[in-house]
């Protein structure tokens, strides 16, 4: 098998002994399921906010009368349950798992609503986790969602490979905070996307800046141009600037983000929510 193995014949360009005719890999939701659009919220490298920016877009669209969920698929580092403040176990029937419902109406799904104690590790290998993130889209009901949100780890291993292979990604939205590596971190990304076929929706510099209490001034911690330069050199759109917010620092950890204030993510959110009509239009002018 060739180092450079995708593990995904249908889009590698490998010619290997252990090539195979194109296989569809995406499992099937629940029976009881009904999702209509999946994105996936993902980052180059870790610390950069992804799970902030999952929780922000979900709850923002679940303001304007949508009903939207997140699938942590952050199996190691999930964090989605404390930003919400949920602490209660996911419950199940003899059909399935029924996800959580959140203060402001967001379904979650999370290992830490499994887990006995919420500080408990996950150690295990890749391949357990990998399966379990398959588990939480065929095993749980995810009943009338309009737009789910998955929190993918950081990187490019197991675990986004295992999304990007068996559910049915519409687009991703890809989260970086504005140091000198954004343009490698941005292009890893956006070529891991290019090689599983999915669509890039745009990306959302967080810690872009310190706003002044006084006098409004946005200071630039860490310079300017950084992500518009790399979000340009790609061809994408840069969908939101976020600055370091206390407040917004505080919500998530009482666990209340569903009380946030702001309009940092609103022109974001209009452009995910109109994601797919950009989608037909584009199939339509090929056609």
């Amino acid at each position: 098998m060739s180092e450079a193995c995708t593990h995904n014949c249908e889009t590698c360009g490998q010619s290997c002994a252990q090539r195979s005719a194109p296989q569809n890999m995406m499992e099937r939701p629940h029976p009881m399921s009904s999702i209509n659009r999946v994105i996936g919220v993902v980052s180059g490298k870790g610390g950069v906010g992804k799970s902030l920016v999952t929780s922000l877009l979900a709850v923002s669209l679940q303001r304007k009368g949508y009903h939207t969920a997140i699938l942590d698929a952050d199996i190691t580092g999930p964090s989605i349950p404390k930003i919400f403040g949920v602490h209660e176990k996911a419950k199940g029937n003899g059909q399935g798992i029924l996800p959580v419902k959140t203060e402001s109406g967001v379904d979650i799904m999370s290992i830490n609503l499994l887990l006995e104690h919420e500080t408990d590790p996950v150690v295990w290998r890749g391949p357990v986790i990998a399966t379990t993130v398959k588990q939480f889209w065929t095993d749980v009901i995810w009943q009338d969602v309009d737009y789910m949100f998955v929190d993918m780890p950081p990187g490019t291993g197991d675990v986004p490979l295992t999304v990007y292979q068996s559910l049915p990604l519409d687009g991703i939205v890809i989260v970086t905070s504005p140091q000198d590596l954004v343009s490698m971190i941005v292009g890893k990304a956006v070529k891991m996307a290019q090689l599983m076929d999915v669509p890039v929706i745009g990306v959302v510099e967080n810690m872009s800046y310190v706003e002044c209490p006084d006098c409004g001034k946005k200071i630039m911690l860490y310079g300017e141009g950084k992500t518009a330069q790399a979000v340009a050199e790609q061809d994408l759109s840069l969908l939101a600037q976020m600055p370091i917010d206390p407040k917004l620092a505080a919500l998530c950890d009482a666990g209340k983000i569903g009380e946030f204030q702001g309009d940092w993510l609103d022109e974001a959110v209009k452009v995910v929510e109109n994601f797919h009509n950009w989608d037909l239009e584009m199939e339509e002018e090929e056609e």
